[in-house]
């Protein structure tokens, strides 16, 4: 045994190793990132590792895997259980052979962008068990029992974790690897399993997954994953699921020094939220008069037990957010935790919040911007260039903005884009926008990674019906916001894989019958406004690709396209280039204006807003 330090996320992938999982595959998004980040690049006998196109893509690619009797695992963000959904439902009804898991990344709190879903709604509509680990340990042990519970039952099973578990960090034991022997693919042709070709076909599968998910909770309590611990009869109950499970000692003591006499609680610690634990909540509901439910978001198990007591027809207050001091909204602490406590024992609790505001108190107020170098920053200030010339104000044209690094020409000094909604929504909304008659040119915005993910079909819709929009596809040959993953557009020679090969957004463009179509470098901030006014001018559906590396990727391998300078003589210290520009690099002291020449990496964008030109840009 070695003790190792990892993330919940690190653990996940250890685990699909460690249980001989013959595809690691997923579309990276944060929280979830890191379960394959972490071993991407890596060597692995027998095991494929890929980054996919999207989620559906990945999830498929996972099931025919799993339905050819090997072990495979797909992962996350919850957005990216809605674009795998329609897939995911179909699979759930047929079942697999291999073990498959799904795990997916929750973000309460919303600590990574996009809504503050709780995807055991999902698992709830699909009859799908969905285990729940509360620290990094759990993390590496529940993946390898959700493999397990999937060969057991012969269906799908979701691991679901949160930002609180996949980004915690911990010391965890992890056995000595041993060689995994390895299976032969075996798939049986069965249209009434693997179709849903007929009525009859698919309630027959239906009524499959149903018994699945009743094995599911049989194996759970045989096993003994939930860990129930009865205390004094009519007293208080407890339970927690997920990562309130971490806080539950912690929140204990909060309360327990505000006064509350927490001997013979009884608590239930649940592994999974579906299959129901009908029978520790028998005990519980059985051995208590009032019980607390602890789960951050929605009040899933809350409503099980709830139900389960009018049922069986007993009289216990049930403690939680239906009726409770507990809030839907927010990721959970020890403090929360015991302001529930509080409820549940009768006694006064308030957080003490003075050392948080004191910490905020000292931070510096940072709007959210783009990084010193982002080529994004070409394309925002020559869109605003652009309206101008095109001789509208500001708040006049319609640019819609999609997920990713391109969402932030929202924020300041920009402040240019109007909508993000979901991955790709930007070039169907900007036709939407046309269809509604708006006056003035539509621009949409758009990622490479995003638009390969999402944005091709909404980009064939506006060619087959000619409408006349104007996108721009922010090529930075990076998934770079959630961390520098490659995407079929990626150059050939970081694809890790003398296997795999690139696949050009340019061309992609081309074959989907764009025929106006523009390649500009961003830097060249004069060419991109001239290009975005020319475009908007144009009937039909046009597309400008503007191409240049992301910052970060070039910084670290030391490129630099020069060196920004300012000339302190010429300089009248107006900080157009720091208002106009927002860059990082650029600050302003009692000397004046300077670039700091470890950020700047030679973009020269400054140098076409300053009214004097007092910034050169110099060689190095």
């Amino acid at each position: 045994m070695a003790k190792v330090n990892l993330s919940g996320n690190e653990a996940a992938a250890q685990a699909a190793l460690s249980s001989g999982a013959k595809l690691i595959v997923g579309y990276p998004g944060t929280p979830s990132s890191e379960v394959i980040g972490s071993i991407w690049g890596k060597k692995y006998d027998g095991v494929t590792i890929e980054w996919s196109t999207n989620e559906k893509v990945a999830f498929e690619e996972a099931a025919a895997c799993a339905w050819a009797g090997q072990r495979s695992i797909v992962t996350m963000k919850m957005s990216g259980l809605n674009v795998a959904y329609d897939a995911f439902i179909s699979v759930v009804y047929s079942g697999c052979t291999g073990g498959m898991v799904v795990y997916v990344a929750d973000d309460p709190g919303v600590s990574a962008g996009m809504p503050e879903q709780d995807i055991r709604g999902f698992a709830l509509m699909s009859d799908v068990p969905v285990l729940e680990p509360s620290s990094v340990l759990e993390s590496y042990t529940f993946v390898q029992y959700a493999f397990e519970l999937s060969e057991a039952i012969q269906g799908p099973v979701i691991v679901r974790t949160v930002s609180n578990v996949s980004q915690s960090h911990a010391l965890i034991e992890l056995p000595e690897a041993h060689p995994i022997e390895p299976r032969k693919p075996h798939f049986v042709n069965d249209p009434l399993k693997y179709t849903k070709a007929g009525a009859k076909i698919c309630m027959d599968q239906h009524r499959d997954l149903i018994a699945r998910l009743a094995a599911a909770q049989v194996k759970l309590h045989e096993d003994g994953m939930h860990k129930l611990c009865l205390g004094k009869k009519g007293g208080k109950g407890i339970v927690t699921v997920g990562v309130t499970s971490a806080f539950l000692d912690e929140s204990l003591e909060l309360i327990k020094e505000a006064g509350a006499d927490v001997e013979g609680v009884s608590t239930l610690k649940l592994a999974a939220t579906l299959p129901e634990a009908t029978e520790e909540f028998a005990a519980l509901l059985d051995n208590c008069e009032s019980i607390l439910v602890l789960e951050e978001n929605e009040p899933h198990v809350e409503k099980a037990i709830s139900l389960q007591a009018f049922h069986e027809g007993k009289n216990v207050e049930i403690i939680g957010k239906l009726n409770g001091p507990l809030s839907r909204i927010g990721n959970y602490t020890a403090a929360t935790c015991a302001t529930g406590m509080a409820a549940l024992f009768g006694v006064e609790f308030k957080q003490d919040t003075a050392a948080a505001d004191d910490a905020e108190s000292h931070c510096a107020a940072r709007p959210i911007g783009v990084c010193a170098g982002c080529p994004h920053r070409g394309v925002y200030m020559g869109l605003i260039d652009a309206v101008k010339k095109l001789g509208y104000k500001k708040d006049e044209v319609i640019i819609t903005g999609d997920i990713g690094c391109t969402i932030l020409g929202s924020c300041p000094p920009f402040d240019c884009l109007w909508t993000e909604v979901a991955m790709g929504a930007s070039i169907a909304m900007a036709q939407g926008f046309t269809h509604a008659e708006w006056p003035t040119p539509v621009f949409a915005t758009i990622g490479d990674s995003t638009f390969i993910h999402a944005g091709m079909p909404p980009l064939v819709n506006a060619v087959q019906n000619q409408v006349p929009i104007t996108v721009v596809i922010m090529d930075n040959g990076w998934t770079s916001m959630t961390g520098m993953q490659v995407n079929p557009n990626t150059a050939e020679e970081f694809q890790y894989d003398e296997n795999r090969t690139r696949v050009d957004v340019v061309d992609i463009v081309k074959g989907l019958g764009v025929k106006q179509l523009w390649v500009v470098d961003p830097y060249d901030l004069p060419k991109m406004t001239d290009t975005l006014v020319e475009a908007a001018q144009l009937p039909g559906v046009k597309v400008i690709v503007s191409r240049r590396e992301c910052a970060i990727q070039a910084g670290r391998r030391k490129i630099k396209y020069g060196l920004s300078v300012v000339d302190q003589e010429k300089c009248i210290n107006c900080k157009r280039c720091i208002n106009t520009t927002g860059c990082a690099a650029i600050v302003s002291d009692e000397n004046g204006v300077h670039i700091n020449p470890s950020q700047c990496n030679g973009c020269g964008i400054c140098t076409y807003v300053c009214p004097v030109n007092a910034i050169e840009k110099k060689e190095v």
